[in-house]
């Protein structure tokens, strides 16, 4: 509580008197003495807090309570709210309970918009403003899901109707269940490599080869003929393709009831912690991974497919035994549509901002290559492999396989955090930039749904993707109506349409894979910035991207996590600590190894540590400490309760601590008595203190008392303050003595008091 008085020579409580009282400031503004220096006491009109003024306090004296301060309500401008009683567990319980499970007529309907955002924002679309957008937004992603879908079929070890079902399916689920307008929801390159591993270890488990391709341009409709009419369980009732499916279904629909239950659950946060540079090492990685796989295809050799630790190096050290075995008509096909995309990803990359529309280049060459293909009858000539068959309609909808889901239970857990990060960065990131706001939990659920869905009529994992969300905005999207037009288009193509692809090649197909991973590979030239600015984001990228590719993309994911984790403990363990010291004869304390020209204050010495004070850094703290004061207090304490000395300065004792670095004070030996009477901290950068951290302020408290040292504390935030009050570090109520007495609202005052209170104890030594 501040009140405030017009300076009048001298500092008032020199000569003991109360100061009179003004009238109160204006109402809503409060003066906070770290950022408003306008009004700081060093200048003509001082706020002081209601207190008794001891003789040579300053501007900050002892914080005693002052009964007359009290009166009138005369000149306040500043009272601390007392915090409400928490309600007991039981009460809070009780009381969730009873929210949750009232229903009324609208509390039905606001859930029902909450699951279904699309019943919220339907009614206020405006078709003059958003149709047209939507509408050329939805056939160009549409245009290119197509070529995208049949591709990114190999990577899942998958036939290629079952990428069209998986775009139409997430596009119409995320079209109602979706927050952001811009995000682009369906197959996924790096969500269908890590489907594929699981397939092809799968595959080998129950004695197929994952290796085998389909015989003709007649052999996947067999399979999928039977995929459709066999329901009983177990790899000896279908054939490979069929039980590939199975464990791509299986798999879906575990990773999206994880995702559903972290949705419910309130954990959209989770994916927060997965770093940019983690996400980005990952996609590298996997990209590498990916383009080693796709190979085999560019070549026209037939590879093992390898599973396991060290994937890619096998699967180099394969290709280049089996070089020799290259189709030539695929090794000319992929040449030339390699030559085609790039060319066409550079020349739309230089001249974006001149093409509203951006070229289907991949459908251009995906529908050239199939009429080459099927009038030059390359398969049957030349022996190239081939997409074949792809039929139309829908399947008959079937329910995983039970024992396979529980056999892919951990690889479903990191699919669905991979795809759950994905999600919520690019919906966040789309978000700011245009202004509007996500949800994360409801992202979750939107995303598990186009797994859980989908998971019964044939579909695998998908997820939002970066590529085909900047094409959409790009091409003016404005809401998730494009993706039902999307839907529309995909539709079109397995209801009439999939046939035409009969004779289009697998060399081709690689090729759309491979130029799609161009973004990521190329963030590899971010790495020596990313160094400058942080080497142990720099580190998590490295590492992440080096595991991914030398041991397994689940072991990569792994090893990111831990690093990341890692890296923000330690940045947390081993914090900046510093002496801080005073600027003339004003208020502010600094570092002197950051400002020139501060002058530590006589008798006190002022400790800033820049970090939270937990478990993990307590020690830390204390090192700090007392390296920097030249005091290791715990000790001389020890030492002195050992010999039964009274309280007073210190004789020599050993310093246990650490060099911080030049410029810090690292005594080896304490002098024959301490130079310092108090020790004020620095509170404000301590995010948060756990029961570690209080018993080490009470003890570090106590051995001070014992060497006749005082410690304050200043610039506690309300969280910090109430912890200490909480442990008994404090009174248990606001504004006792207790805590008047050693909590400060700035470092300032903090030193002006404990100057006081030696003046006081010297005064009344004097006097005896």
């Amino acid at each position: 509580m501040w009140w405030s008085g017009r300076r009048s020579g001298g500092a008032p409580g020199m000569h003991g008197e109360q100061r009179s009282l003004f009238r109160p400031r204006e109402s809503g503004s409060l003066w906070h003495p770290q950022t408003d220096t306008s009004r700081h006491p060093s200048n003509d009109t001082h706020f002081y807090p209601l207190c008794r003024f001891s003789r040579g306090a300053g501007w900050c004296p002892t914080m005693e309570v002052s009964p007359e301060c009290t009166q009138q309500g005369r000149g306040l401008v500043l009272l601390r709210r007392r915090s409400p009683t928490p309600p007991g567990l039981r009460e809070a319980l009780k009381a969730r309970l009873r929210r949750s499970c009232a229903c009324s007529a609208q509390r039905a309907w606001a859930l029902l918009q909450d699951l279904l955002p699309a019943t919220r924002w339907l009614r206020q679309y405006q078709p003059r403003e958003d149709l047209a957008g939507d509408v050329i937004s939805g056939l160009v992603i549409g245009i290119i899901l197509v070529p995208q879908a049949i591709a990114y079929s190999l990577l899942a070890g998958l036939q290629p109707i079952y990428s069209l079902y998986t775009s139409f399916f997430a596009n119409l689920i995320y079209f109602l269940m979706g927050t952001s307008r811009h995000v682009s929801v369906g197959i996924f390159s790096l969500l269908c490599l890590m489907v594929g591993q699981v397939v092809d270890r799968e595959l080998l488990l129950a004695g197929f080869d994952p290796a085998q391709d389909g015989l003709g341009p007649g052999a996947n409709r067999s399979a999928l003929n039977a995929s459709a009419t066999v329901l009983a369980l177990g790899p000896q009732d279908c054939g490979r393709d069929c039980y590939a499916i199975r464990v791509a279904t299986a798999l879906t629909l575990l990773a999206g009831v994880y995702q559903v239950l972290m949705g419910i659950l309130g954990l959209g946060f989770v994916s927060a912690y997965l770093s940019q540079p983690l996400l980005d090492g990952f996609a590298m990685g996997a990209s590498v991974t990916i383009l080693t796989s796709q190979l085999r295809h560019l070549l026209g050799v037939r590879l093992p497919r390898h599973q396991g630790p060290g994937l890619v190096v096998s699967t180099w050290l394969s290709l280049l035994r089996g070089a020799g075995q290259a189709n030539l008509c695929d090794v000319l096909t992929s040449a030339a549509c390699l030559a085609v995309l790039l060319a066409a990803q550079e020349l739309s990359d230089r001249y974006r901002h001149h093409l509203k529309v951006p070229l289907p280049t991949e459908l251009l060459v995906i529908g050239a290559a199939t009429l080459v293909s099927h009038f030059g009858q390359f398969h049957e000539r030349f022996g190239s492999s081939v997409a074949g068959d792809i039929p139309t309609g829908f399947t008959p909808p079937h329910v995983p396989d039970p024992a396979l889901v529980w056999r892919v239970a951990l690889d479903a857990a990191s699919l669905a955090l991979v795809g759950s990060a994905f999600s919520i960065s690019l919906a966040e990131m789309f978000a700011r930039s245009h202004g509007y706001s996500v949800r994360a939990n409801q992202e979750l659920l939107a995303v598990g749904c186009c797994n859980v869905l989908p998971a019964f009529f044939h579909c695998f994992a998908t997820s939002a993707a970066l590529a085909k969300s900047l094409v959409k905005t790009a091409t003016g999207c404005r809401t998730q109506l494009s993706s039902a037009v999307s839907a529309a288009v995909v539709l079109l193509v397995v209801l009439a349409l999939a046939p035409l692809f009969r004779d289009l090649q697998r060399s081709v197909l690689a090729c759309v894979i491979i130029v799609s991973l161009r973004g990521a590979l190329r963030k590899v030239r971010d790495v020596p910035r990313l160094w400058r600015l942080s080497p142990a984001d720099a580190l998590v990228w490295v590492a992440t991207a080096a595991t991914c590719v030398l041991v397994s993309t689940e072991a990569g994911l792994l090893a990111g996590i831990l690093l990341s984790l890692l890296s923000l403990a330690s940045r947390t363990r081993h914090p900046s600590a510093a002496l801080l010291a005073r600027a003339g004869d004003s208020s502010f304390y600094g570092d002197p190894e950051e400002f020139e020209g501060l002058v530590p204050e006589p008798g006190v010495q002022v400790f800033r540590f820049t970090g939270p004070l937990y478990y993990a850094n307590k020690d830390f703290f204390l090192r700090s400490l007392y390296s920097l004061t030249g005091l290791n207090a715990g000790y001389a304490a020890a030492r002195r309760k050992e010999r039964g000395l009274g309280a007073g300065a210190g004789e020599g004792e050993p310093v246990e601590g650490r060099d911080l670095g030049p410029g810090r004070s690292t005594a080896a030996l304490v002098p024959s008595a301490t130079c310092f009477h108090a020790v004020v901290i620095d509170c404000a950068p301590l995010l948060f203190v756990d029961a570690a951290g209080l018993a080490t302020l009470q003890d570090l408290r106590r051995d001070y008392g014992s060497l006749g040292i005082t410690l304050l504390l200043a610039c506690c935030s309300p969280s910090v303050r109430d912890t200490l009050r909480r442990g008994g570090f404090l009174g248990e109520d606001q504004g006792d003595a207790a805590e008047e007495g050693q909590l400060f609202p700035s470092v300032h005052c903090a030193v002006q008091a404990a100057r006081a209170r030696c003046q006081e104890l010297v005064a009344a030594n004097y006097t005896l």
